[in-house]
């Protein structure tokens, strides 16, 4: 089993076929197709199988693809430890809730490409939950999620707290309780948002029971309650962002507590100069410093 071998496999599920796989790797099809069969007779399984036009990965070649990610990842970090000192290059794949990927990140993200030009950054959103298993699997060399738990093999530092404002139309009128909400369309994230939570909650000690309309995007939350369709709560960044012009008042309220954003990495990549460099630019964008959590 070479590493050769591992990367062109990998290589071809990303893409979804031999022909993209060879363009990518800058070699013919045809020693690609050869290494992938050489592959699976030393394994003794198919990884892939055709579907129309295309490859379908089987399911032990998924099995198999965990294993390859993470050996890929494990040589990648070998090289890299090869050369301490060298500057930061190469791929960082870092993944961020949208909040923290539309509202926190922008400049940051400016920042650190030209500081590091030679590390080709790739920014990827989704769930908290999608984000820490993609960083669990080593898909990601890191996180930004609202989500403080413990996850085997994951290491995990506070970033920044996060408040929350409810947003609501200036047609509604004052919003002076969670009472005043009743009978208003409220617009969340989807169920697994610690924002939703935190406003399940609030309604919940307030005796309220309202529906909430799930919408995994904040332009478009935001859009509704711009038309004045209902309300939302948003965090403070996400409510900076799109405060210019929004036509909605913004409300804080005691009871609706702020929420950490943490930064997890897989604890056998330690030595990543890429994602080293851009924690070190957090820390210095976010204050108070980073944390470590046990």
């Amino acid at each position: 089993m070479e590493l050769t071998q591992i990367r062109m496999f990998k290589t071809v599920y990303d893409t979804g076929s031999i022909a993209r796989a060879a363009e990518v790797l800058h070699c013919v099809p045809s020693n690609i197709t050869a290494r992938i069969k050489a592959l699976e007779a030393e394994l003794g399984i198919a990884l892939f199988y055709r579907q129309g036009r295309g490859l379908k990965i089987s399911p032990a070649g998924e099995i198999f693809l965990t294993y390859a990610a993470r050996m890929l990842t494990l040589a990648d970090e070998a090289k890299r430890a090869v050369h301490p000192d060298a500057a930061p290059s190469g791929p960082l794949r870092i993944g961020a809730i949208e909040s923290s990927a539309t509202a926190r990140l922008p400049r940051l993200l400016a920042k650190y490409h030209a500081r590091y030009p030679d590390v080709s950054l790739e920014l990827i959103t989704g769930t908290g939950m999608q984000l820490l298993d993609a960083t669990q699997n080593n898909k990601l060399d890191g996180a930004i999620v609202a989500i403080d738990v413990k996850r085997p093999q994951l290491r995990r530092t506070s970033m920044y707290r996060e408040d929350l404002v409810l947003i609501a139309p200036e047609s509604l009128g004052p919003v002076h309780s969670a009472a005043d909400l009743q009978g208003k369309s409220i617009f969340m994230w989807p169920e697994g948002c610690p924002y939703r939570a935190a406003l399940e909650r609030w309604l919940l000690q307030s005796g309220q029971t309202q529906p909430i309309i799930s919408i995994a995007n904040y332009g478009t939350i935001v859009g509704c309650v711009s038309a004045g369709a209902g309300v939302a709560l948003v965090p403070k960044g996400v409510f900076e962002q799109y405060r210019k012009g929004a036509g909605w008042v913004g409300y804080e309220f005691a009871e609706l507590t702020s929420v950490d954003n943490l930064f997890y990495w897989h604890e056998h990549s330690e030595h990543h100069p890429a994602r080293d460099a851009f924690v070190a630019m957090l820390r210095a964008e976010f204050e108070p410093a980073l944390t470590p959590l046990e």
